[in-house]
């Protein structure tokens, strides 16, 4: 099969922990990966976001990146990228009538816009996954959600017009059905985790001077924005005596200075009263990733909200336990009492508890690590989620195929 992966603005090459490099990237990489192994033909779209990018680059696991010229060839923030999706989508449709793929699949809802828009003129299955929603991002952030005003109306009409919707965790089911997308057109297919990077046994992460100096250690990870409530693990610490607190991501170390996140969670840790045991490390590379959590008695996530979450994953396929917000796909992923604990988000008093409970019982951090690592081989791994996504793809057909026959009948138009 043909399949064309439009992710207009997480490039499955783009190194991963700027404000707009995470999740996505690593989904539509490994996603496209597992496709190409199974000898699909996969080409993931993404927007030129520097010049001197070339038109096209064959990735050594298979699949092709092909940049697509639409707006300035610029790095811009997501949320202004919306004017851009005409053009994008007219690109589209001369590199689709040249060579029609079998399937589309848009991640991101202005991905879904452009590959809807794209396919009113080349006749293919949309299969959309929107990663996150707009709704949901209005729902938590209120007026400091950044996102275009069309955004929520938008996908809406993407959610009736595509012929699947691929969710990716049973939350956002609901939130699709209160959407108006009918709940027989809707699939969940969760993200995966790399099984050969991340796994138990492997190297330990050597801590740089100045760290490593408690008796447990805590990690978390993510890109750093206010949602990922990095602030609530800070003040969580101060109940958890003798740990110390390894946050990944953000700018370069030397840059964290530049970046008004990590200037607000270093004056809130000072503020706190544990701005010795809090560690900003900057990004850590996908190499480095398995070892860092490896040398972690806790991993924790905290966001406000979170569409899936793939750091947990990581985390329990290297069987380290975790506590988790119990918020969006973190609700399904990690099993309450039997791969880590959930606590209820922006609340530091039941994460203080929660991590307090666990590291004075190294019996219960063993079980929930092996529960976690079995769990995400039986259901988490990327071969897996490449079926489940093949199996989407075929309803796709069917149901196009379906509507095209009706349509004919009835003399209208699919």
């Amino acid at each position: 099969m043909r399949i064309a992966m439009v992710s207009e603005h997480a490039s499955p090459l783009a190194p991963l922990g700027g404000v707009d490099a995470g999740g996505q990237n690593v989904h539509v990489a490994e996603l496209s990966a597992a496709l190409a192994a199974r000898n699909h033909e996969v080409t993931v779209y993404t927007r030129r976001d520097d010049p001197d990018l070339p038109e096209r680059v064959w990735t050594e696991r298979g699949f092709e990146v092909v940049h697509v010229p639409a707006g300035p060839p610029e790095a811009l923030p997501k949320d202004e990228l919306a004017p851009h999706m005409g053009e994008f989508a007219q690109w589209l449709v001369g590199d689709w009538q040249r060579q029609r793929p079998g399937v589309v699949h848009a991640h991101f809802w202005m991905s879904g816009l452009a590959s809807i828009l794209a396919t009113r003129e080349v006749d293919v299955p949309v299969v959309q996954t929107f990663h996150a929603l707009g709704a949901v991002k209005r729902r938590h952030q209120g007026d400091e959600d950044t996102s275009p005003p069309e955004r929520i109306q938008t996908e809406r009409l993407i959610g009736k017009q595509a012929t699947r919707v691929a969710a990716t965790c049973s939350d956002e089911v609901f939130e699709l059905a209160r959407m108006g997308v009918p709940r027989a057109r809707i699939s969940v297919v969760p993200s995966g985790v790399d099984l050969e990077r991340f796994t138990p046994d492997g190297p330990v992460w050597q801590a740089p001077p100045g760290v490593g100096r408690h008796q447990h250690r805590i990690v978390t990870v993510g890109r750093l924005v206010p949602r990922k409530g990095f602030d609530t693990v800070i003040t969580a610490l101060r109940g958890v005596p003798d740990a110390e607190l390894l946050i990944a991501g953000g700018p370069e170390r030397g840059r964290l200075g530049e970046d008004p996140e990590a200037r607000r969670l270093v004056a809130h840790a000072e503020n706190a009263g544990v701005g010795d045991r809090v560690h900003l490390l900057g990004p850590v590379s996908r190499d480095q990733m398995p070892a860092l959590l490896r040398s972690a008695d806790v991993v924790v996530c905290a966001p406000w909200y979170e569409p899936f979450g793939i750091v947990p994953l990581e985390a329990m396929a290297c069987g380290v336990p975790v506590v988790a917000a119990a918020v969006g796909g973190l609700t399904d992923t990690v099993v309450d009492g039997v791969t880590g604990l959930h606590v209820p988000p922006r609340q530091p008093e039941a994460l203080t508890r929660a991590l307090c409970t666990l590291l004075a019982d190294p019996a219960r951090r063993q079980a929930f690590g092996v529960a976690g690592s079995d769990r995400c081989r039986s259901r988490y791994s990327w071969e897996r989620i490449g079926l489940d996504t093949l199996g989407v793809y075929q309803r796709a057909g069917a149901l196009r195929r379906q509507a095209g026959r009706a349509g004919q009948a009835g003399g209208g138009s699919w």
